[in-house]
């Protein structure tokens, strides 16, 4: 989606150097971020978890490089609504 480490961190409410960190396999995130991870990019924990995940079907235009913090609890909470529709989707049909 094109975040930067900054714009994660700020969205995690952390440093910087752990999502440098993390992102080079010397340290994990907690449980709490990455089910935030995961509404903000609108996929599984266990997407997140894989090597490869798949592209989302939602298509998302941004008009700001630097999205404010409301922004990206704005972004999360709607792809949160979407996982869940997508969810109870899947139940219905099970």
């Amino acid at each position: 989606m094109g975040f930067n480490q900054s714009t994660i961190a700020r969205f995690l409410n952390v440093d910087q150097s752990l999502i440098s960190k993390v992102a080079k396999g010397e340290r994990s995130l907690s449980v709490d971020m990455l089910e935030k991870l995961s509404c903000l990019f609108g996929v599984s924990i266990n997407a997140i978890e894989s090597s490869t995940i798949e592209e989302s079907t939602l298509s998302v235009a941004f008009r700001a490089s630097d999205l404010s913090l409301e922004e990206l609890e704005a972004i999360s909470a709607i792809n949160r609504i979407a996982l869940n529709s997508e969810y109870m989707a899947e139940i219905l049909k099970g």
